[in-house]
């Protein structure tokens, strides 16, 4: 009788000591990821959406690869850098898959969106014709004006080099057709 009752306890003893590590682990990554809330905002928007992009919802992939970037020197930020820096391989694919899972925040929808700009069905062939993203591309779609301006600006002028594609696309387009664009998107 001893030994039945005390199998039962050591089993379920046991058991829930297997079980607690995962509990703590996604504890940590939330405790990780609210440093991220900072700027990027614990509703998913940003504390200024003109500098800072939607991370909420957006693809995992993307989310990622910048990640791995910013910690590797690959993609520069003053404040992103030092962030990801010391983060090992496993926690940016749970931070990434943390925010990945979030809902993309909701936001007033436009009575009519604007036509589509020249040289936007480029776009679409890696974001997706609703722009909404797939791997590997971000969601454009919802993204400020400004952000996405600035984006592209920075692609074309060859200042962000962590995608090999987007510089040569951004450099075919004039300013003008890029500002087109990041309007039509952010309007989506």
């Amino acid at each position: 009788m001893h030994t039945r009752v005390f199998s039962v306890v050591f089993g379920v003893g046991f058991g829930l000591v297997v079980a607690l590590p995962p509990v703590h682990a996604a504890d940590e990554i939330e405790a990780k990821a609210l440093v991220c809330a900072a700027c990027h905002g614990d509703k998913g928007v940003p504390s200024d959406p003109k500098t800072i992009p939607v991370i909420w919802g957006q693809e995992q992939s993307y989310l990622m690869k910048q990640l791995r970037d910013f910690r590797n020197g690959e993609r520069k930020s003053a404040i992103m850098s030092p962030l990801a820096k010391d983060l090992a391989e496993g926690d940016l694919r749970k931070i990434a898959a943390y925010f990945a899972a979030k809902t993309w925040p909701a936001r007033r929808a436009s009575a009519k969106p604007p036509a589509p700009p020249k040289g936007i069905a480029q776009c679409q062939a890696c974001h997706q014709p609703n722009f909404q993203g797939g791997m590997p591309a971000p969601r454009l779609a919802g993204l400020s004006h400004e952000y996405l301006a600035a984006a592209m600006r920075a692609f074309a002028a060859e200042e962000r080099t962590n995608n090999l594609d987007m510089p040569k696309f951004m450099q075919v387009l004039t300013e003008r057709e890029r500002d087109a664009i990041a309007r039509y998107l952010s309007a989506l």
